[in-house]
């Protein structure tokens, strides 16, 4: 096994092991399918008519919160706790650490939201009956990669993030107010939308038919994968912030 294989495999350990991890597993599950069963009944009753891919996504908003949680707090309990000293005396190679930590998280943050988006897709669907969009088109196919990649990514920025503040605590202080803030509408406030629009959280729901490209009121200046584009470049700074950062400060 590879130095860096050896490495991520004690991080599986260690989510494995902490009782956090299942819980908020099951949460983010409960929230995403249970919400989306909601909402999709609310556009099965509504008369006008409506984009039902978005019915599979909106749940979702708010369940990535709890994923984000359970991204901050694997990255940055280890700061928190002072238990960070024995895992670099175990593996001293701060890259290869930081390296490990990250792999596990969004491992683990790609498996539960793919089975999570799918599970919440088809009970979403399953509401609108007629209406139901056709899994098997392309748009549907696209929307779903794109909401699994901004789950993912998302996950990763936020863990980025907390490796960089060295504290659960004060991460999700600073993430969860303004990513659920902004979540519920400050993107779509005319005055800071042209700034706003542009904010982690908000790029990748263009792809996930929560918004449109041209909408006078909800819409974006760019694509779907545009979208998911940004979000690339947010996770890639986020990761080599806390690569900086635990490469450069004492542990």
């Amino acid at each position: 096994m590879s130095a860096l294989g050896a490495a991520a495999a004690a991080e599986w350990v260690k989510v494995r092991s902490v009782r956090s991890t299942p819980i908020m597993l099951a949460a983010f599950a409960v929230v995403g399918v249970g919400l989306g069963w909601v909402v999709a009944g609310s556009f099965a009753d509504a008369a006008r008519e409506q984009d039902v891919l978005a019915a599979g996504f909106f749940s979702l908003l708010l369940g990535q919160l709890v994923l984000i949680t359970f991204a901050v707090q694997f990255a940055g309990a280890e700061f928190s706790t002072g238990t960070i000293r024995v895992s670099l005396a175990a593996v001293p190679s701060r890259g290869r650490f930081f390296a490990a930590k990250m792999l596990v998280t969004g491992l683990v943050v790609a498996g539960a939201a793919v089975v999570v988006e799918v599970a919440t897709f088809f009970t979403a669907q399953s509401r609108l009956g007629e209406r139901a969009a056709p899994f098997g088109e392309w748009e549907t196919i696209e929307a779903l990669l794109g909401g699994w990649a901004h789950l993912t990514l998302l996950s990763l920025f936020a863990a980025g993030i907390a490796v960089m503040m060295r504290s659960t605590v004060v991460a999700l202080s600073v993430l969860l107010p303004i990513l659920f803030l902004s979540s519920q509408g400050l993107g779509n406030v005319d005055a800071i939308r042209p700034v706003a629009q542009y904010l982690p959280d908000q790029v990748g729901m263009v792809v996930m038919h929560l918004t449109v490209p041209g909408d006078p009121q909800f819409g974006r200046d760019y694509g779907p994968w545009e979208g998911i584009g940004i979000l690339v470049l947010w996770t890639a700074a986020a990761l080599l912030g806390g690569w900086i950062a635990m490469r450069r400060r004492d542990a």
